[in-house]
């Protein structure tokens, strides 16, 4: 289990501001990206932590419907297919007091294919965290309010957005010029994250041990 993994076993409300609606964002450009297969591989993930539970089954459903949404509206001029295995999540309960409530989280790994070759593009993968986005409800913790299916759902709009940002990120591989400085901005966006997320983690429960933050520019 990689090194992120151990931080989805206390994930708490601690964030500053809400995470973007992914649905109501513009879309970014992605060079020649025109989206074939969408493979999710679900019946290794783990349940981390005090956490509803899910079927494989349903979250492959909500994270191929999620991608999908997200990457059938490129039209680029050459075919790419997505593969991501989920790792781990926590879909919040009711439990707990309501100040520190959990908020519900995934994590998968994510692999771009040229589906022409079949080959992995310059073998880069990506092992990506998210949290469920804040809003009136979920701030208070998502367990309280809404159901599973609506968490996961969640989950997976959020985990579509941070994929797109990542390929946005590494538009040099679909014929786009990207500089240094945003590949290195969105390296230090997803570090920063990262240490909030153990900061806030660590104020949540000041005796567990300090999960380890991974630098995903060494991805």
């Amino acid at each position: 289990m990689r090194a992120i993994l151990p931080a989805l076993t206390a994930v708490f409300v601690l964030a500053a501001c809400a995470v973007p609606n992914p649905d109501t964002e513009d879309q970014p450009p992605l060079g020649d990206f025109k989206l074939d297969l969408n493979v999710a591989v679900t019946d290794k993930a783990s349940k981390m932590g005090v956490s509803r539970s899910a079927s494989a089954e349903d979250w492959e459903k909500v994270l191929e419907a999620a991608i999908d949404k997200r990457f059938r509206r490129y039209e680029g001029e050459k075919l790419y297919h997505i593969s991501y295995s989920l790792d781990g999540y926590i879909l919040a309960t009711k439990g707990g007091r309501l100040a520190l409530a959990p908020r519900s989280a995934m994590s998968a790994t994510v692999h771009i294919w040229d589906s022409a070759t079949k080959t992995r593009l310059e073998e880069r993968s990506k092992q990506i965290l998210v949290l469920e986005q804040l809003d009136g409800e979920t701030f208070i913790g998502s367990g309280f309010f809404n159901s599973t299916e609506q968490q996961m759902q969640n989950l997976a709009a959020q985990f579509a957005k941070a994929v797109e940002r990542w390929l946005v990120a590494n538009g040099d591989l679909f014929g786009q010029d990207v500089d240094a400085e945003a590949k290195e901005a969105s390296a230090k966006d997803d570090l920063a994250a990262l240490a909030e997320k153990a900061k806030a983690d660590a104020a949540a429960d000041p005796d567990a041990a300090a999960p380890t933050v991974v630098d995903p520019s060494a991805n």
